[in-house]
């Protein structure tokens, strides 16, 4: 008789089956991988997406300017990115995803510029 690698319960079924359930067969899983280390895979994914979420929240209008320390405070990470953009006057804008930013340092002051992905970036 098998019996459910998470809830111990009889399975029934298949000869190879290892859960009575799909939630157990998840639920096994997720335990089994949360004893695990983070793989960097993992760490890099995750940042990228809270800085994603930060430049989203900060940048409502598709452009704004706003203090580095902000950004920093709520966790953002300036080199986690997924690509960049050069415009005509030589400016680097990083990206994360569709939301970009560029550094500025206006009297003594971090400052990022933040803008939205535009379709006229995509032309080379």
């Amino acid at each position: 008789m098998r019996k459910c690698l998470n809830c111990s319960e009889v399975i029934e079924g298949r000869s190879d089956k290892k859960y009575c359930s799909s939630y157990c067969k998840s639920t096994y899983h997720n335990v089994q991988n949360q004893n695990k280390p983070d793989r960097i895979f993992t760490r890099i994914d995750k940042q990228l997406k809270l800085n994603r979420i930060i430049l989203k929240s900060f940048n409502k209008g598709g452009k704004s300017i706003v203090r580095k320390s902000k950004l920093v405070k709520e966790g953002f990470d300036p080199n986690f990115f997924t690509h960049y953009w050069k415009n005509q006057k030589g400016a680097v804008y990083l990206f994360c995803y569709e939301f970009g930013f560029l550094h500025k340092r206006e009297k003594e002051i971090d400052k990022y510029v933040l803008v939205d992905w535009q379709d006229y970036m995509s032309q080379d």
